[in-house]
Parts: structure tokens; sequence; C-alpha cells
């Protein structure tokens, strides 16, 4: 897979006239050049449902003269440029205006993403209806008919609808309507189906051709859904809503799974399509530079202009990123990630345990995780339960992954091997309502006052000695352990703010009376007795985080692998290069605000040597 790719959108509608008319073969080969792409994904069909060449499968742009798409191939691989090729899948506005019948539904009958014909937008359209047959169809005629270099369907996440079609067949086969969990089974079997199909139709043309379904997130604890992808494509633009958390916490999921993987941002100031929007290029310099510390490709997005010209400025920008890379690039290729500790991803675990309680949001909580440990700058990655945990120093439980019979035994086999384990909030806790290991701790009941108090009772870190608050409530009551050490104990506020009794402006102050353990410090691990990565994650106090890394540095001791002393922002990480019997370190900093009263956009501008 290429390091230095374009995902080029052409969404184009019906009323645009002249399209492709400025298309230039030279023009845009210079663009590419400027840019220092060595791949780039052009379009055969956009979500307005419109294909830019000849076609018996679909209709060309009604405004369109000639085979753009061709044109485009051509000029690419002329100078050494790879080109796969776009369609989308799960909309096509033309075809769902002539097929109102195959739009995907809401359980009340409303069209799935816009709910009318009267608001500007695209509807989705049904995996069990008859429209997959003919984007097969779609998708074998650009293989037969173009030299592709892989292909990319859009809008392809597994979802809920309760259509014509799929309730029909629901009832056909069985499937409860009102249970959630056989609705949520039969929304993943329909899109195994479309994939299949998806894949037979390149493979009857080209046999192993690359192919990505994108849903714009890779789903943790999905391998089965992830499987059906050649490789991984990380759709993490972070002006928009995915923000700069999200591409380290799916990178560092995917990273071990075998596969190519790219990280997709854009050149945009604010969201996907946008023309006329430029950031600054310490942003993508930045995004891209973490993109490859992450052991990532990168793919950065542009939308061309409807009239086929590409824009000099956007390339001259995407050049200011990729230059760097292309320069970087021996170093970057065939690399393994080194990692001293694994996040169990409690996103995965809800998707393999659908029968489990959801405790707290499940994105906040692994968001958390990583924030709490690359601002502790470790070395770590994201495991959900098909992984072997042996690589791994110290395994991370965050807040809500209860402990069962299995998990049991494949914990303690890791224990077993030296394996250390941190857990926190319902974490700890087996079906029986006890601690499960030797983490410090005796459970003595539930706990839910919020807030409450956390003391240290020995050096963590650099801070004092104070009831520093949790917002969150703590999820159990627990006394230290024989032969534990107690590294902070907990206080209650006198009460809870109601209408009946209230202090001040936000929460009771501290009772000083002793009201269990906070954390505590065992022979097989640590535990701490609230969800402080869910806490972190929402409000990132700096008493959380140095008693998560005090505790984290107390776990690993002499095993800890770096150590470094760069901004808290800062992220690290280390390649193992064995080809070149090297190691790659990384460090990638870039100071962030939020811009916007209302838009609330994170901006890099200032580049920190």
């Amino acid at each position: 897979m290429r390091f230095r790719q374009v995902h080029l959108d052409f969404h184009t509608c019906e009323a645009i006239p002249s399209v492709g008319a400025d298309f230039d073969k030279k023009q845009f080969q210079d663009a590419l050049k400027c840019g220092h792409v060595d791949s780039i994904t052009v379009f055969s069909k956009c979500h307005h449902g419109w294909s830019y060449h000849p076609t018996s499968a679909n209709q060309m742009h009604p405004s369109l003269k000639f085979d753009l798409l061709k044109e485009q191939i051509s000029a690419a691989h002329e100078i050494g440029v790879k080109t796969p090729v776009y369609l989308s899948a799960g909309v096509d506005e033309k075809y769902a205006v002539e097929h109102p019948e195959d739009i995907a539904r809401e359980k009340g009958g409303a069209p799935l993403h816009q709910r009318s014909f009267f608001e500007a937008g695209y509807h989705r359209l049904c995996f069990n209806s008859k429209y997959i047959d003919l984007l097969a169809e779609q998708v074998k005629e650009v293989c037969q008919n173009y030299d592709a270099d892989g292909i990319f369907l859009d809008i392809t996440a597994p979802f809920v609808c309760y259509c014509r079609n799929c309730t029909k067949r629901m009832k056909e086969e069985g499937v409860d309507i009102t249970n959630a969990t056989e609705l949520n089974r039969f929304a993943e079997k329909s899109y195994i189906e479309y994939a299949n199909k998806m894949r037979a139709a390149v493979d009857s043309v080209k046999p192993g051709l690359p192919l990505f379904h994108n849903a714009g997130a890779t789903p943790r604890g999905k391998r089965d859904i992830e499987a059906t992808s050649s490789h991984n494509e990380i759709e993490s633009l972070p002006t928009s809503f995915w923000g700069y958390d999200n591409l380290p916490v799916t990178a560092r999921y995917v990273q071990y799974h075998n596969k190519d993987y790219l990280a997709m941002t854009g050149k945009f100031h604010r969201g996907w399509g946008e023309f006329g929007g430029y950031k600054h290029h310490n942003a993508l310099i930045y995004e891209t530079a973490l993109a490859v510390s992450l052991g990532a490709k990168c793919s950065i997005g542009d939308q061309l202009h409807p009239r086929g010209k590409a824009d000099v400025e956007t390339y001259r920008l995407i050049g200011e990123a990729y230059g760097r890379i292309e320069e970087r690039e021996p170093w970057l290729d065939n690399v393994t990630p080194i990692s001293d500790i694994a996040i169990y991803s409690y996103e995965a675990y809800l998707t393999s345990h659908p029968d489990k309680k959801i405790r707290n949001n499940a994105k906040s909580t692994d968001v958390g995780a990583v924030r709490l440990l690359a601002d502790g700058h470790y070395l770590f990655n994201i495991v959900d339960d098909e992984d072997d945990l042996s690589p791994y120093k110290l395994l991370i439980r965050p807040d809500a992954i209860e402990i069962d019979d299995a998990l049991r035994k494949k914990l303690g086999e890791y224990i077993k091997n030296g394996g250390k384990i941190l857990a926190s909030g319902y974490s700890g806790v087996d079906e029986s309502g006890n601690i499960a290991f030797a983490l410090g701790a005796k459970r003595e009941g539930e706990h839910a006052i919020a807030p409450a108090y956390a003391s240290p009772e020995i050096a963590l870190g650099d801070i004092g000695k104070a009831g520093y608050v949790i917002y969150e409530s703590p999820t159990h009551r627990v006394t230290l352990a024989d032969g534990a050490t107690e590294l902070a104990s907990m206080r209650e506020p006198y009460f809870e703010r109601t209408y009946e009794h209230f202090c001040s402006h936000l929460h009771a102050p501290e009772n000083p009376e002793y009201a269990g353990c906070a954390a505590t410090l065992g022979a097989e691990g640590a535990y701490i007795a609230f969800p402080i990565c869910y806490e972190y994650a929402n409000v990132g106090t700096q008493f959380v985080k140095q008693m998560f890394t005090a505790t984290v540095d107390m776990l690993l001791g002499k095993d800890k692998t770096v150590e470094t002393k760069v901004p808290t922002q800062a992220s690290v990480s280390l390649m193992d290069q064995a080809g070149d019997s090297r190691l790659v370190f990384h460090i990638v900093y870039a100071p962030r605000n939020v811009k916007g009263i209302t838009a609330k956009i994170e901006i890099i501008e200032d580049s920190i040597p």
C-alpha cells in the first residue's frame, strides 16, 4: 500500500453544467507531482448516483461529455500514481428517487438519514433490496473496463432497517423484530451477504484486487465485519466530529491485525467535501506524521471542482506534508509496534458480550483509557477477546468489563506468566461480586454517592495530600486486602445535592470520615474504585491522570521501555523495523486549540520544533 494517497471526492449534482470541461491531463499530473501524491482514489459513481464514464449498468452524468474516469486513470498511471476507484454503495440518490421502495426505513417507516425528498441530503438504501445486485454489476463493470488498482465502496456499515424487504425476510427467518440483539444480528448478516456479493463481483474479473468497505469507523470487536475488507482505511477527519482522539484509538486497535491500514484525514477546514476550505499546513504535517508514527499509510481527502480542474493551492498544501513523508519513507515501512501495555476495549467487550449491562459510554471509556496512556507517554495497544495477551507487561481493564469464567481463565494464565492487571470500576469484579484477582482490594458493597473525594496515601507523582473531587460515582465500596498497599483513600460528601439540602454552588464538601479505599496495589495488579477512564475522557482532572500514571509506573517497575519528558499532548511510539535491524522512535507534537463558538473545531496552526 502506498504512503501518500489522496481521496478525490467528486459528488456532483445533475444541476451542475459542464462537468469535466476543464480537465487537463498535464494540469492533473502537475498537481499530483506538486502534492508528492503516489495514489489517488478517483470516482466511478458518486452519492448523487451518476457515473463519470460511459456505462451500461448506470447512467453517465448528463453534462459530462467524455470518459473522465479513463482519462484520470491514464494520466495518473503515466506518472506512476496508483488509482483505486470509488463507488458510492449505501447512497445513490438517483436510484432512491426512482425506487423509493428500496430506501432503508426507520421503525416508524420514515426514510433513514433524510426523512423526505423535501430536504437537502441523501437517502440510505437497503442491503436486502434489488439495488445490491445492480451495485454488483456496477462494480464488475469498473473492474472489466478500467485499470483500477482497487475498489472503494462507501457508506457500508451494518444497520437495522425496517423496510418491507427486511421485515418480510425477518418474518421468514423467525427474527424477533422487538429484540434488539436479534435485529443487530440480522443487520450484520445482511451486511456480510452484501460484502460477499461485492467480493464475488470483483473476483469474477480481477481475483484478489484490493476491496475496502468504508463505514466511517472500524468496529472494535467485530473481526468478521473487518475481514470483509482487504485492508483498513481509518476515516478520521479531526475537524469534523471525529476530533484528534479518534485516530490513535482506532490505529492502536488495528495495528496488530496483520493488514495494511491507512489513516484518512482531509485538507478541509471543517468537513468532508468542503469547497474553498483549507486547513493550516502545519495541521496536515502533524496529522500525516501522527499517522505514520502509528504504523499507518496516509490519505488526504480533496473535493474536485465539477469542471474537473485540480486545485493548485490544495496540492501545494498537501505537498508540504507529503514531501516530508516521502523523505522519511525508508524508516516507515514494514514496521511492528512495540507495546508494554494493552487496553482491553470496552466497546469490543460490549460487542462480544451483547447480554452485558451497559455501564457507561463505550467510546468515551476507550478514549479515556487511550488519553491517560498517551498523555503519560506509554507504549500501548488496544485488544479484544481474540488477541494474545502474552506480549504485554500490563493489561488495563477500563471501568466496566466484568470478569466471567472465560475471562477469569484467560487472565489467570496471563498473570501466571508474569502479567499484571490494572482494573477500575466494575472491571475488577467477577460474576459473584468479588474482586477477581489479588489487586489489593476487598469489595464490601455498592457505592452510589457522587461526587466523592480521593486522597493519596503514598507519594503519587507530584500531587500533594488533599481531598480531590471525583465527579463520577465510585462503583464499589472496598477495603484493603491483607498484605496490600492503599494508594488512595475515599471520602464522601456530607450529602448529595438535592432541593432538601445543598451546599455552595456545586457539591457538598468532603466528610472527613474514612469511606474505604479509592485505589489499591496487590500482588497481581492494582484496583481503582471508580470509572477512571470515563472520568478522564469527560473531565480530565490532573489528579486522575497523576494517580493513574503513578499506579502504572509502580506496576511496570523497571520494565517500562520508554522514559521521556515531552509535552503532554505529544504522541510517542516505538517501531521495530526488523528487516533493517533498527528501532524507530517517533515523537509527534503540535499544540491544539478549539475555535468557533458553535462549531468548536480543533485547530492546529503552530509547529513547535
